[in-house]
């Protein structure tokens, strides 16, 4: 574990590897060692990142509330201090959440988004009632020693057997969780409604479920987000639960080496850009964030972000963004 400085506060995170970043943002109850398996699986070609969120495992408590565009700006701020420029985003459950916030704030710091039983937030993704009655047990709970509640959480985060290690590793995460870390969170995504972001992502999108999740069910909330974000690919794992890259690391891992080897965006330096439909050209100092290239017979065909997000399932290839 290693710690920076951000704002006055210590911000804890692990890394491994080297190679383009992958940075893995970790739910509820949680800190950066829930992703001891991708540290370890795919060191050998990135450069991963895990952080501890304010009020988790190694990171100092946050000084009060926190909105999403708080923890959002963390990220960030992290990122800028590691000399990051640009990463994949891997989130899990909150994570996820919290991995479109940084794309709606800080858009070019975003390469690609992995998302993994997440969430547009609870009031994005959940009914009123479901939000609300989580809301009240994590509210009742929190002042409670965590050994008296902990392990009711469990069958709803796996389905499954899991490899050795990983039940003792979350409850350890769990019995360590702090109150300081854990309410401005539920708070901050009981709150969250991502949905009108959805439809703005224009970096490439994998949606990895548990085909048994339960927190997020794959029927509801994965299929809301998979309609809303173009071209998002969703691949679900039979038989997985909530936590799939505990559950079933190798299959989890494969998946983000699949994606980020084939489907990462392509970084390509041009001057100047003209969109293939509606003929807009952009120098490079006021292009749009993204644009997007189609490869159609060999061919690679500017989009602007608007035609393209506006167009999408009508482009035929691989879509890529394109960044100065």
């Amino acid at each position: 574990m290693k710690l920076v400085d951000i704002d006055g506060r210590k911000l804890a995170y692990h890394r491994a590897g080297a190679g383009p970043a992958l940075v893995l943002l970790h739910g509820g109850w949680s800190d950066g060692r829930a992703w001891r398996p991708q540290l370890a699986g795919l060191a050998d070609r990135y450069d991963v990142i895990a952080w501890d969120a304010p009020g988790c495992g190694g990171s100092d408590d946050p000084p009060g509330e926190m909105t999403m565009a708080g923890y959002a700006d963390d990220v960030a701020a992290l990122l800028v201090e590691l000399g990051v420029e640009r990463a994949a985003l891997c989130g899990l459950s909150f994570g996820g959440g919290l991995a479109l916030a940084v794309w709606e704030r800080h858009p070019r710091l975003v390469r690609s988004l992995v998302l993994a039983g997440a969430y547009a937030g609870w009031k994005g993704s959940l009914s009123p009632e479901e939000a609300e009655a989580r809301i009240r047990r994590v509210r009742a709970e929190v002042d409670r020693p965590p050994e008296e509640w902990l392990d009711g959480y469990l069958p709803t985060f796996f389905e499954g057997p899991v490899p050795p290690g990983t039940l003792e590793l979350v409850r350890t995460m769990m019995l360590e969780s702090r109150r300081a870390g854990t309410l401005p969170m539920l708070n901050a995504f009981a709150e969250s409604d991502l949905t009108a972001v959805l439809p703005t992502v224009a970096v490439p999108t994998l949606l990895i479920w548990g085909e048994r999740d339960q927190r997020a069910p794959v029927r509801t909330v994965a299929a809301a987000l998979w309609s809303a974000i173009p071209a998002a690919e969703l691949v679900v794992l039979p038989g997985a639960g909530h936590e799939i890259n505990l559950e079933e690391p190798e299959a989890f891992n494969a998946e983000v080496r699949r994606f980020l080897g084939t489907g990462g965006a392509t970084l390509w330096p041009v001057s100047r850009a003209t969109c293939a439909l509606c003929g807009r050209q952009a120098e490079s100092e006021d292009a749009p964030l993204t644009w997007v290239t189609s490869i159609e017979d060999g061919r690679k065909l500017l989009y602007c972000d608007r035609c393209a997000r506006e167009n999408v399932r009508n482009i035929e290839g691989k879509l890529d963004p394109v960044y100065w």
